[in-house]
C-alpha cells in the first residue's frame, strides 16, 4: 500500500472518530494498568463490569494488594483466566508499592517487569495514559493490518514494527485506537462489513475480491 492510500485510510478514521480511546473505563494510570492485564482473552465490558466494582473498594496498589491474590479472585471471578491474573496483579501491586512509589512506570522496560504485563499491555499504557508513541498489536489491529494491507506481517511484532514506520506521524498516536476499534466493530474476523466500511475502497482485501 502507498503512503497516500495511508494516509487517506487515516484521514477518514479520524473524521469518523476524532477523539479516539480505549473503551475500558478507568480514572488513573493505575486502574487502567489493572484494567488491561484484566483484559487478556478476556472482552473490555466483562472487564468494566467487574472493575466498576473493584474500583469502589479498592483502586491503588497498596489497596488491592491489601486484598490478597483470594479475595481479589472474587471480584473478577467473571473474567477469563482470573486465577492467574489475581496472582500477576497481587504480584505486580507488590512491585509498584516497594520498587515504584506506588507508581505506574513510564517505561516499556519497567512496565514489563511488572508479572501479567507483555509487550502489548505495556504498549497500550505508554499510549493510553503516558500518550507516548506505541502500538499495541491485537487481533483486531493485526487482522485489519493485514486484511487491508496497511501493515501485513506473519506475526505482531513484525506488524507492530510496520505500523510505526508506516503510519504518518500527525496520526501515529491515535492510531492504535482506530485500528482496535475498525477491528471491533466494521473490520470484524468471519463477516467485514465492507458495505459499511468507510475505507472500502482503499482495502486491499476489498480489492482482491472484485478482481
Amino acid at each position: 500500500m502507498n503512503k497516500l492510500n495511508r494516509t487517506e485510510i487515516f484521514q477518514r478514521l479520524r473524521n469518523e472518530d476524532p477523539n479516539p480511546t480505549t473503551e475500558l473505563k478507568f480514572n488513573s494510570t493505575f486502574e487502567l494498568l489493572i484494567s488491561v492485564i484484566l483484559s487478556a482473552q478476556a472482552t473490555d465490558v466483562s472487564v468494566n463490569k467487574a472493575t466498576a466494582i473493584l474500583y469502589k473498594d479498592a483502586n491503588t496498589p497498596e489497596a488491592i494488594k491489601n486484598l490478597g491474590v483470594e479475595e481479589l479472585k472474587e471480584y473478577i471471578k467473571t473474567i477469563g483466566l482470573f486465577n492467574t491474573k489475581a496472582t500477576n496483579i497481587i504480584k505486580a501491586c507488590t512491585l509498584l508499592v516497594e520498587k515504584h512509589d506506588s507508581q505506574v512506570p513510564r517505561t516499556r522496560e519497567e512496565l514489563e517487569t511488572l508479572p501479567g504485563v507483555g509487550r502489548k499491555t505495556a504498549n497500550v499504557v505508554l499510549n493510553t495514559a503516558f500518550r507516548k508513541v506505541a502500538m499495541a498489536v491485537d487481533t483486531h489491529i493485526f487482522r485489519v493490518s493485514n486484511r487491508t494491507g496497511i501493515a501485513p506481517g506473519k506475526n505482531v511484532l513484525v506488524v507492530e514494527k510496520k505500523l510505526l514506520k508506516f503510519v504518518p506521524d500527525e496520526f501515529i498516536l491515535d492510531a492504535h485506537h482506530w485500528l482496535i476499534l475498525h477491528g471491533r466493530y466494521v473490520c470484524v474476523a468471519r463477516k467485514p462489513r465492507c458495505g459499511a466500511c468507510v475505507i472500502e475502497d482503499l482495502c486491499e482485501f476489498k480489492q482482491k475480491l472484485v478482481d
